[in-house]
């Protein structure tokens, strides 16, 4: 295993358990739970997270609806088929619940990871500049976690720059966001989508300069709300 690629990929989420536990999988006789995790921003507003989680780590732990848990883990993707079609599915894979640290954001990621689609930049009606980009995140085991990312503003022009290939290290935080998408029978379906939502982004070039600002003793960065 390459440890390395144990600690590019970093979550803590705190929130509240909104559904019972769903079966997800079993592997070499471990069993898999799905649950959502409403995580509150800054704002008003909260995020509605999925989780994968093993029997093992919540046996002792009752995750019923309502219940407040904190846990850090990897945000993870993985292809789905649905109605004959491969999806992208995304999920933060829990590594072990922990007690709430009142000094962290509830919802921080931190990764290291590779641009693998060209960067989509566009601004919107009221001139704000976003701009989309797909991170390769490795894995243990040879694998890797494609995660779509959305940059703003300041960074939305930095990322619009970026190469495929490119290595950069972001922290920020795990969003869902609502959007209609049209059927082939003309209905209209409301679906989520989940994305990082990037704080901060840096490349190997000035990464020097990300680290001077960073306490020694951090282990995640505090998230902006966008």
């Amino acid at each position: 295993m390459n440890f390395e690629n144990c600690n590019n990929n970093k979550v803590y989420l705190c929130g509240k358990v909104v559904d019972k536990p769903v079966f997800s999988h079993e592997i070499y006789g471990e069993s898999f739970y799905d649950i959502n995790l409403e995580v509150p921003r800054l704002s008003s507003q909260c995020d509605i997270i999925p989780v994968t989680i093993s029997e093992r780590l919540f046996k002792d732990n009752n995750l019923v609806i309502g219940s407040k848990i904190a846990l850090k883990g990897q945000f993870r993707s993985y292809n789905k088929i649905i109605d004959g079609h491969s999806k992208l599915m995304l999920t933060v894979f829990v590594k072990e619940l922990c007690e709430e640290d009142p000094f962290l954001s509830s919802n921080v990621i931190e990764l290291a990871g590779f641009v693998c689609k060209e960067p989509v930049y566009r601004t919107t009606p009221f001139k704000r500049e976003i701009c989309d980009v797909l991170l390769a995140v490795n894995r243990a085991y040879n694998k890797s976690d494609y995660l779509p990312s959305i940059a703003w503003g300041r960074n939305a022009r930095f990322v619009s720059q970026l190469e495929v290939g490119q290595k950069v290290f972001v922290t920020g935080r795990i969003q869902s966001r609502e959007y209609q998408k049209k059927t082939t029978d003309n209905q209209v379906e409301t679906k989520t989508a989940f994305e990082i939502s990037i704080s901060q982004i840096s490349t190997e070039d000035n990464i020097e300069k990300v680290l001077d600002i960073i306490p020694a003793n951090q282990t995640f960065m505090p998230s902006v709300s966008q």
